[in-house]
């Protein structure tokens, strides 16, 4: 049925080495070059990753029994009584995570981590299980989520909505004024959530400027301000500990009704995120504790063990890396100092991320250092994590949108709660697993970052021959690149431009291009204006040139 023009899906059947040309069949046909649903599969099927959910899983998931029996509610434990919140951007409708909280007689306050029970519905080895494990993660495009449950789990069922009795698996906490954790538990428990809470309306509470549709949420004034004091005092301890402070602007897109962009915008994180942030990173903490802290008894030796369970580690990074980072940015004026003791290494480096903030170098410089780190994994061998300086450390708040966390879960109830329902637990199967989510996550992200660059292509091709203010990322001997301040849009402006009359000279060692005759200078980090001459949309390519002041 595809015609030419349509962009498809193609499998390779032979390639014989005597042909310049593969043969091989098409699979699917995505739609017309262009549009906006066939780009997008297009990037999707790029890597792998899957754009259609299929009609039996659909279906099997629309056979679930929603119903919470009293049976099931007396095996938990009943925090319905407790004011409970979910706060998440404007526009999402999966909400696995809600916080509660009561003062405690003592004058300490119990803070209730509550994460949406998916497992409860979703048993191991079935259809749906099969089909999230194979997704491993949903994936966050410009316009839209590819889900890796079904919606009728991810948006009804499994979904923290307000004013509706939902199943959980909580982390408890007791926390003194000083947010010390004085205990804590972890149950499965029963919650209804009062409100439904934007990151806008949340911030408005926290910083005392309630909107008028928000007058009528009783408690909120006093409860958001003290959860936002708990943590607070969370986040400056970590960042004592030798947590580094990663913090990049996102990019963010007005659409019109044709999903092209119309308007490009930056999300900054505000103390609400800072909230919600800090009290999952304590709940991912106390749950990789629990298990990966406690030593189980190894009979037939007399040693002792820790059980089988996924961890998110995050190495140390390579010392030569941040050696090569130092020299880097001590062209653009900046210094890194380096150190053998991680916890002075990491305030070494916050220290520099401090320093640049506000110049034309902190998006390069923010960027070249996530770089010079080693990637977040899963695995079953716990080495802790770098980044949040954190020796436990796991993902269990997000089992609506993340598959390791569903195991999580799972291992949760064998190993606390002494359940029989199947799961993997043997060491070598769950490092498979671990290894498989791993994979998925990268193929997500690198489509996640394509949807943007192809979505900046598409924004940028509205103004082609207008001039906008930049600043040069990257310096090669074929030209430069050229980050745009206003949108982050990076595009190529090539050697043969810069100069036309002159030869360009690129000095490698010192990240810059220069004139042989006029000597002019081009350095990373330099204030240029340039104009949008080209925009191939379909390759995520921008050519620039340089505009004389």
């Amino acid at each position: 049925g595809g015609v030419t023009g349509d962009k498809a899906v193609a499998r390779i059947t032979v390639w014989p080495d005597d042909h310049k040309n593969p043969k091989g069949e098409i699979i699917d046909i995505l739609g017309k070059k262009g549009e906006n649903n066939a780009e997008i599969h297009a990037i999707l099927a790029e890597f792998g990753l899957p754009y259609v959910y299929p009609e039996s899983v659909d279906k099997a998931a629309q056979l679930i029994d929603a119903g919470i029996t009293d049976e099931v509610v007396k095996a938990r434990l009943d925090m319905r009584q407790v004011t409970t919140m979910t706060i998440d951007p404007k526009d999402a409708k999966d909400f696995d995570d809600a916080l509660s909280l009561r003062v405690l007689e003592n004058g300490n306050y119990e803070v209730g981590v509550h994460i949406a029970d998916v497992t409860h519905y979703v048993p191991e080895g079935g259809a749906i299980d099969e089909e999230a494990y194979h997704r491993g993660t949903s994936i966050y495009l410009v316009d839209r989520v590819i889900p890796m449950l079904p919606e009728r789990l991810c948006n009804e069922l499994c979904s923290l909505r307000p004013h509706e009795d939902k199943l959980c698996m909580s982390v408890i906490v007791e926390m003194d004024p000083s947010a010390k954790v004085i205990r804590h538990k972890i149950c499965r428990t029963v919650i209804c959530s009062d409100y439904r809470l934007t990151y806008q309306q949340a911030q408005q509470y926290i910083d005392g400027n309630f909107c008028e549709s928000a007058q009528n949420l009783e408690g909120l004034p006093y409860v958001l301000p003290l959860l936002n004091k708990l943590a607070k005092q969370l986040r400056e301890k970590r960042f004592e500990r030798g947590a580094i402070n990663f913090e990049t602007p996102e990019v963010r897109f007005r659409l019109d009704d044709d999903g092209n962009p119309i308007e490009i915008m930056f999300h900054q994180s505000t103390e609400a995120n800072h909230l919600i942030e800090e009290f999952m990173l304590l709940a991912n903490r106390i749950v990789a504790k629990e298990i990966g802290g406690a030593k189980a008894n190894d009979k037939k030796n007399g040693s002792h063990q820790a059980k089988p369970f996924v961890y998110r580690v995050h190495d140390e990074p390579d010392p030569e890396k941040i050696v090569k980072l130092g020299n880097f940015i001590r062209q653009l004026g900046f210094h890194l100092r380096t150190s053998s003791k991680r916890s002075v290494q990491n305030k070494h480096i916050n220290s520099l991320l401090d320093s640049c903030q506000g110049t034309n170098s902190q998006t390069l410089i923010e960027t070249l250092t996530i770089r010079s780190m080693s990637k977040a994994v899963y695995s079953t061998s716990n080495i802790g994590h770098y980044g949040l300086a954190f020796p436990f450390y796991t993902h269990f708040t997000s089992p609506i949108r993340r598959y390791p966390d569903m195991m999580v879960h799972r291992l949760l109830s064998r190993y606390l709660m002494q359940t029989k329902a199947p799961c993997r637990h043997d060491k070598e199967v769950l490092e498979e697993a671990c290894g498989h989510c791993s994979d998925t996550e990268q193929m997500a992200q690198m489509a996640e970052r394509d949807s943007i660059k192809e979505m900046q292509a598409k924004w940028i091709s509205q103004h082609l021959g207008e001039t906008f203010d930049g600043v040069i990322s990257g310096v090669t001997e074929f030209g430069l690149f050229v980050q745009l301040k206003d949108t982050l849009t990076e595009g190529l402006v090539p050697i043969r431009t810069i100069e036309p009359h002159d030869y360009m000279q690129f000095d490698e060692d010192n990240y810059c291009l220069i004139a042989a005759r006029s000597g002019k200078t081009y350095t990373l980090s330099d204030s240029v204006r340039v104009r949008v001459v080209k925009a191939d949309v379909e390759r995520k390519q921008i050519d620039f040139v340089l505009v004389e002041e």
